[in-house]
């Protein structure tokens, strides 16, 4: 996954020497179900923007995912010309001025292609663009009474 994640870094714009001279810490989430060691993420608006497309755009067919990708491209499509405003002047290490939405999109596909990678189940994503809570885990609910 190592060049994939590359390949992503580099289309969202990242500055290497910015992103390797970072502290390491480790990426925080939302939620864990520690029975299975599943990672449990709720994504909100800000998640469905242009650059978070180009993300799932450049991730491998065979990649092991706990989410619809291709639902995941349709909310992008729906939700990019509002999403992509938001703290759209917010800079990021690793990413510069305005980079906060590219560094989110990054760690979201981090998040989805290293855990597999690493042995863990897949990310579960929680689409939640409206703020809906409760519609969105009617619509992921299957899966996590699978773990």
């Amino acid at each position: 996954m190592r060049e994939v994640l590359d390949t992503i870094f580099c289309a969202l714009g990242g500055r290497h020497g910015e992103q390797s001279a970072k502290r390491l810490t480790s990426l925080p989430g939302d939620f864990v179900h520690v029975g299975s060691g599943t990672f449990i993420e709720v994504d909100e608006s800000q998640h469905f923007t242009s650059f978070r497309l180009l993300t799932l755009d450049r991730y491998p067919v065979d990649a092991h995912l706990g989410f619809d990708i291709d639902a995941y491209r349709s909310l992008c499509h729906a939700w990019e010309e509002r999403s992509d405003k938001y703290r759209k002047s917010k800079a990021a290490i690793g990413f510069g001025a305005g980079g906060r939405q590219r560094q989110r999109a990054y760690h979201d596909a981090l998040r989805d292609l290293v855990a597999p990678a690493m042995g863990h189940p897949p990310v579960i994503r929680a689409a939640a663009p409206d703020r809906d809570g409760v519609a969105a885990y009617k619509r992921v609910r299957d899966r996590l009474h699978k773990m």
